[in-house]
């Protein structure tokens, strides 16, 4: 018997089978094949279908089924993972009245600056942990604003995975995780932000019911089994964007663990129970997929847009032939690169840095002694510095990192990468061959209540090595010095 786990992100669908007993994953395949597209009307937008979504969910069951033989009866629960921010708005069919507007879409950035210095930061901070900034809730607003013949026709606005859902069963719900990514969440009187709502002008009956993170969400009804393949009656157990998934994929659920990923941006994702909104301006904060009132699990997500996007640049445009070689020549150079420092900021506005846009700076090059090696080097060390200056940041909001957990991806493949962030922080990070739909399908069985078993499976099914810091920290941290002078003198300018 299987579960099935399904991660919705704004480039592809993924779908997975995992036993129930075990955990062990059957497989996952992809939909479509090549990259799903993004309407953008003006520069800044990003719209997607949410049809073309359960389309794609659609088909990517079918392959799964027929690639491995198995049966619709034999899949007995559904754990959903999706990106994060998106805006679905649907009339009283349950149909979408216009385009999703997905996560990367800036269009609301300027409402919710307003919305922010109006509230105040201490209302925004203490009851929202964040500012609404560029989040579901100002873009729902936008819509009031900019499209009132659609906002007139609202019967519910939807995260992506709580439409996927709907599609499955005919319910429309939501989860409190979802509701605080989207700011629609008072921590302060846990409860909705009434008073975000009353500020925008928002109606209260358009916010779903709210359903426990683990549980019966809802069921596949009979259109649902018609369309997806799925059972009428399997439950729906499980619900959360994919940075909080990517952390229950990692087993991250307690306060002092940390979730890391190095693809084409960086995520540092740490769990607390300190209900702090002091860095709000520069970090996100969620709650997480095991938050409750009495037990507070808050999710605080760093991002670093300019990571991987770095190291790929300097694949494309240098003469090179694989990560491999890039790696190769980096292991060369000595700590440090030899003084040659990359400021690997060149993805836009980063968050960390209070939205500064610095771009990527290559800086104390001497053109007879350094060469391609130290650029790799310095790429390397640039980027892992980047993580550990988000570390430090999240350490000032009250984070005590007692472990860090990372995917096998591209980043932390390199000892280089992996070896400077643990001797840094003198922390040990602990590599994990896993995805995110893997980890929704996993979850599928949390309904159970059993967190031991399942960060037992994880273990047992995906560890793959564990980088120990260095005893001598000492030139790591001079090359950290250096490179954090140079960014200084960037931001200082």
């Amino acid at each position: 018997m299987y579960n099935l786990g399904i991660d919705i992100g704004s480039s592809s669908i993924k779908a997975a089978l995992v036993e129930v007993e075990s955990g062990k994953s059957l497989g996952v395949v992809q939909e479509p094949k090549e990259e799903m597209g993004m309407f953008a009307q003006k520069n800044g937008w990003a719209e997607q279908k949410p049809n073309d979504w359960w389309l794609h969910i659609c088909n990517a069951i079918t392959a799964l089924k027929k690639q491995y033989n198995v049966s619709r009866t034999q899949i007995k629960g559904i754990g959903i993972s999706y990106q994060m921010h998106g805006l679905v708005l649907v009339d009283k069919d349950g149909n979408p009245l216009r385009k999703s507007i997905i996560w990367c879409d800036s269009r609301a950035v300027d409402i919710g600056h307003k919305a922010f210095n109006e509230l105040g930061a201490e209302t925004c901070t203490s009851s929202l942990l964040n500012s609404p900034a560029n989040f579901t809730a100002s873009k729902l607003k936008w819509v009031k604003e900019n499209e009132p013949d659609v906002y007139s026709k609202i019967h519910k606005f939807m995260l992506p995975g709580d439409y996927i859902a709907y599609k499955f069963s005919d319910k429309i719900n939501t989860t409190i995780s979802g509701l605080s990514e989207g700011i629609f969440w008072d921590f302060k009187n846990d409860s909705v932000a009434d008073f975000l709502l009353d500020y925008y002008g928002i109606e209260k009956a358009f916010v779903p019911d709210i359903v426990d993170t683990f549980g019966v969400q809802s069921v596949v009804d009979k259109k649902g089994e018609a369309e997806s393949g799925i059972a009428a009656g399997t439950p729906i157990y499980y619900r959360a964007g994919d940075q909080p998934n990517n952390a229950l994929s990692l087993n991250v659920f307690n306060p002092g663990e940390v979730a890391a990923t190095g693809g084409t941006s960086g995520v540092v994702y740490a769990v607390t129970d300190n209900l702090s909104g002091k860095e709000s301006t520069r970090v996100n904060n969620f709650a997480h997929v095991n938050y409750t009132k009495s037990n507070p699990r808050i999710g605080k997500l760093l991002n670093i847009n300019g990571a991987g996007i770095q190291y790929r640049w300097l694949l494309n445009n240098l003469a090179v032939s694989s990560y491999e070689a890039m790696n190769n020549l980096a292991s060369e150079i000595p700590i440090g690169s030899d003084g040659v420092c990359l400021i690997p900021f060149g993805n836009g506005a980063e968050r960390m840095l209070n939205n500064q846009e610095i771009g990527t700076r290559i800086v104390n090059m001497n053109l007879n002694n350094h060469h391609k090696g130290h650029i790799c080097r310095a790429a390397l060390e640039g980027i892992a510095f980047s993580f550990v200056y988000g570390m430090e940041i999240l350490k000032s909001d009250g984070i005590k990192p007692s472990v860090i957990r990372a995917g096998n991806d591209n980043l932390f493949r390199s000892e280089i990468f992996a070896n400077t962030v643990a001797t840094l922080i003198q922390q040990e990070i602990e590599i994990y061959n896993t995805t995110g739909a893997i980890g929704a399908a996993r979850a599928a069985n949390l309904h159970n209540g059993d967190f031991e078993a399942f960060g037992k499976t994880i273990m047992d099914n995906d560890h793959v090595m564990t980088f120990m810091p260095f005893k001598d920290k000492q030139p790591y941290l001079e090359a950290f010095n250096n490179w954090k002078k140079e960014l200084n003198l960037i931001l200082n300018k």
